[in-house]
């Protein structure tokens, strides 16, 4: 079997998208995580639905935090390597 070229169009597109590939995850992972939490804590003190609401503005608000912060990171990181 041959051995992928690194530097060929597909590998070096899969490399380079890498990093990225794992944000919508990290996004959807937080956001049901804080509304499972707001659930959890409704259930625990009856307020209906009031923290599972603020769990998901929160963990809307905290995931697009973290995908903006990751994405100016890779873009940093990456623009220095060109310079380089």
């Amino acid at each position: 079997m041959q051995k992928p070229d690194e530097n060929s169009g597909f590998a070096k597109s899969i490399r380079e998208a890498g990093p990225y590939l794992g944000l919508g995850l990290q996004l959807a992972i937080t956001v049901v995580a804080m509304v499972l939490f707001g659930s959890w804590l409704d259930g625990k003190f009856d307020k209906g639905y009031l923290f599972t609401l603020l769990g998901g503005i929160l963990g809307i608000s905290i995931g697009i935090y973290n995908l903006i912060k990751t994405v100016n990171d890779l873009e940093k990181r990456r623009n220095d390597a060109k310079k380089k």
